[in-house]
Parts: C-alpha cells; sequence; structure tokens
C-alpha cells in the first residue's frame, strides 16, 4: 500500500501545496481521499486524470471536496473517448446534492451521477477495490467521517477533519499509519469539536500506536520527551513534521509532506532533524505512523 500526499494545507490552497487530498494505492488501484482546492492540479503529477478507481470524501466542506466541481468537467466533457463511465465516490449523505450546487450550472439535475457513482457513507465495513475500509464519524460541525484502509495485513487510517474523540482514537488504534490533521495551534485555538492542534493530534496518535499502556504523556510541548520505549513508532509529517520515535518528540521543519509518497507499515521515516523549543502547528494536516518516504 503507497500512500502520496497530494496537498495537506487547511482551509484554503498555500504556495506549496493543495488543499487536503491523499492518493492510497495497492495491486493498481488508486483510491482518493478527499480532494480539496487545488488537488486536481496537484494530482496529475503522481497519476493520469482518469486513472482513479474510487474516491472518499470525509466531509463536504470546500477544502476537502470542492475539486470535485472540476473534476466533473473533466469527466463530462471529455472530448477523446466521449463521457466516463460512472466512478464510485463514496462520501456523507447529501454529497450529490452539495456538489451540484456548487457547480450550479450542471445541464440536469442528474448530471453529476452520470460520471460520478455515489455512495452514502454512514460507520460501516465495506470493500472498495482490494481495500478493506472502516468508516466511523469524528467531531466536526458537519457530519464528517474518518476513514481506516486495510490491505495485505496493513492499515492506514485517516482522520478527515476532526476535534478529540475517543472514535478517531478507536479507529486508529494499532494503525501502521495514521494520517491526523492538526489545524490549530496549541495555546492559540482552543475550539472543542472543530479541529486537533499538532500537541492533541500527536497525543492522538500516541494513544493509537500504545497497546495497552497510557501513552498520553507525549509531553506538554510535545518536544523533548522520553518516555518508555514502545513496539511502535509514529511520525508525523506536515510543512513541519513532529513525531514521538520511541518516546522522543522530533521536529522536522525543513520538509514538507505534499508530493512525497510513502510506504505504509516499513519502517521509520528516514530524514529527521531535531528542533527543540519548536512548537506544532498550524494549519496543516499532518500524518503520522511507521513510514518510510519514497520520493
Amino acid at each position: 500500500m503507497k500512500l502520496t500526499v497530494v496537498g495537506c494545507s487547511g482551509s484554503f490552497p498555500s504556495a506549496e501545496s493543495a488543499c487536503s487530498s491523499y492518493l492510497v494505492e495497492a495491486d493498481g488501484f488508486r483510491l482518493l481521499l478527499d480532494m480539496g482546492n487545488g488537488a486536481l492540479g496537484e494530482l496529475q503529477r503522481h497519476c493520469g486524470l482518469y486513472d482513479l478507481d474510487a474516491i472518499f470524501l470525509s466531509h463536504l466542506h470546500a477544502d476537502h471536496c470542492i475539486d470535485m466541481c472540476a473534476y466533473f468537467v473533466a469527466r463530462y466533457y471529455r472530448h477523446d473517448g466521449g463521457r466516463c463511465a460512472p466512478l464510485p465516490v463514496y462520501g456523507p449523505e447529501g454529497t450529490e446534492h452539495r456538489l451540484t450546487t456548487a457547480y450550479a450550472d450542471t445541464p440536469t439535475a442528474s448530471s453529476m451521477s452520470e460520471v460520478f457513482d455515489f455512495h452514502t457513507v454512514k460507520p460501516s465495513t465495506f470493500e472498495v477495490g482490494p481495500f478493506t475500509v472502516h468508516t466511523e464519524r469524528v467531531a466536526h460541525p458537519v457530519e464528517a467521517y474518518g476513514i481506516r484502509v486495510e490491505h495485505d495485513g496493513r492499515s492506514l487510517t485517516y482522520s478527515g477533519d476532526s476535534g478529540v474523540t475517543e472514535t478517531l482514537d478507536e479507529l486508529a488504534r494499532d494503525t501502521d499509519l495514521f494520517l491526523c490533521e492538526a489545524a490549530f495551534t496549541h495555546g492559540k485555538e482552543n475550539i472543542p469539536g472543530l479541529h486537533l492542534n499538532g500537541l492533541e493530534a500527536g497525543e492522538t496518535a500516541a494513544r493509537a500506536v500504545a497497546e495497552h499502556r497510557d501513552a498520553a504523556r507525549v509531553g506538554a510541548q510535545l518536544l523533548g520527551v522520553r518516555d518508555e520505549p514502545s513496539q511502535r513508532r509514529v511520525t508525523v509529517l506536515g510543512r513541519r513534521r513532529v513525531g514521538v520515535l520511541g518516546g522522543e518528540a522530533v521536529v522536522d521543519r525543513h520538509h514538507h509532506g505534499a508530493g512525497r509518497a510513502h510506504e505504509v507499515g516499513v519502517g521509520p521515516v528516514v530524514e529527521r532533524e531535531r528542533a527543540d523549543g519548536d512548537q506544532a502547528s498550524s494549519g496543516e494536516k499532518v500524518l503520522a505512523g511507521a513510514a518510510r518516504a519514497t520520493g
């Protein structure tokens, strides 16, 4: 299973990254997790425009789904080969209506469903291509879902947008790679049930990989804190990577997560740099788990 960070900015694209979009591949099957602002253009660096096999939308805020409108144009008005066959799209209730309303000028009210095969997501377990998928409701002002993707004994869990919730802890339990949001800055924003800050993301990741022990002692600032060595390693990637490696927290400020590919479950991220005194932040999604950067 391979993960490519297509985009990881929050709310709006940055000069360096599109909004949330993550490509998961296995056995030649391509599953895209979210398609936020700017993602469609960046996606074409990593696969062909018509090479996706399924799309999962965690929720219907624009920074996670709005480029579906542009993708509708690409699929509906394709000149070479004619209109595309419907592509499976898994999203919250009302996804088709939301995208049709956002586009505002589809030829008919059902045009979206001519190129997208919409499936309503609820807390459940189902198959998508070679993947077994588990979805659970997470803590966000609108209906929003985290997703766990399993293949060949490996697992990847994506939080979508969420505040602190036991549901996310359980969904990510013992996952090989945890793709977790961290849109807020610790000590600055504090709005329950909306987003995680960097500290909370690190604590959530630590709980997820700590089997039957309290691993919330990541430290008040998630930096320079030592704990008992664990069997697993946690690494968080974003504009600044924050991680817990055998109980020691590390920040890498110099490598952006977007555009990098990661093999799931094959060892720790290889590039690390200590940055004592830095603070986990803000406006970025983050990536946690045992992973090796491959691109």
